[in-house]
């Protein structure tokens, strides 16, 4: 999933070449503490393509399952989450500037949070493109950086779906509110397509400020029939 800002360019240009540059290796699937290249080569693809602004960037989350083991590799605030059991399990950090680890890190490198903003401009310290921000003094790293963050987990029969979403989504719902929707839609027709549409109604309904991209993917082919009750009050609010 590709969330650009500052214009249309670099999620554009990730999207026409993902394949080349996340997938298409010798060495494919590869170990996280490598894949973290492919994110780095994409940005670097970028900054040298002419059709593609400075000032434009995305973010960048990907979800792939090799048999049972589930790895997610993310660098923005598009957020993965698991239903296991029904709950909630985030296989993601959103990288925003308020984020304690991530506004240290900024710190560090010699950028400022002001506002809930990285330099007072981008609302989210990861992401490709953006090669205007990305130029610090000579010597010093960059506040903005294009190195994904990893999780992973084996996959058991306890896990139902996993929801990919931009944040439009996570700035009007919690992991767990977003779990509970999908689950009550796959119960009532188990078809996940509908259940995206259904999670980006809901936060059309909480009065989300920004755009809205949802994916929804089943361990099974029947997940309805496998969908146990969660207890009463379980969910959790806005």
């Amino acid at each position: 999933m590709f969330d650009g800002h500052g214009g249309p360019d670099a999620a554009a240009y990730v999207k026409r070449h993902a394949i080349r540059f996340l997938f298409d290796d010798a060495k494919f699937p590869r170990a996280s503490s490598e894949a973290d290249k492919d994110f780095v080569e994409s940005d670097l693809a970028m900054a040298e393509d002419c059709t593609v602004s400075s000032s434009s960037g995305t973010t960048a989350l990907t979800a792939l399952v090799f048999g049972r083991f589930l790895l997610v590799a993310n660098a923005g605030d598009c957020r993965a989450v698991l239903c296991r059991k029904g709950k909630a399990v985030e296989m993601s950090q959103d990288h925003k500037p308020i984020h304690a680890s991530e506004r240290q890190r900024v710190e560090q490198c010699g950028g400022f949070v002001y506002d809930g903003y990285l330099n007072g401009v981008l609302s989210v310290t990861r992401a490709l493109g953006d090669w205007d921000l990305k130029v610090p003094p000579q010597g010093s790293p960059s506040p903005l950086i294009a190195e994904p963050e990893f999780r992973h987990t084996i996959l058991t029969e306890d896990d139902e779906f996993l929801i990919i979403g931009c944040d439009g989504i996570w700035d009007v719902m919690s992991s767990q509110y977003a779990v509970s929707v999908v689950r009550r839609g796959l119960r009532r027709h188990d078809d996940p397509q509908r259940c995206a549409r259904e999670l980006v109604m809901e936060a059309l309904r909480l009065n989300t400020a920004d755009n809205l991209t949802v994916v929804v993917v089943c361990f099974s082919e029947s997940t309805a029939v496998r969908l146990r009750p969660v207890a009463t009050g379980s969910s959790v609010p806005v």
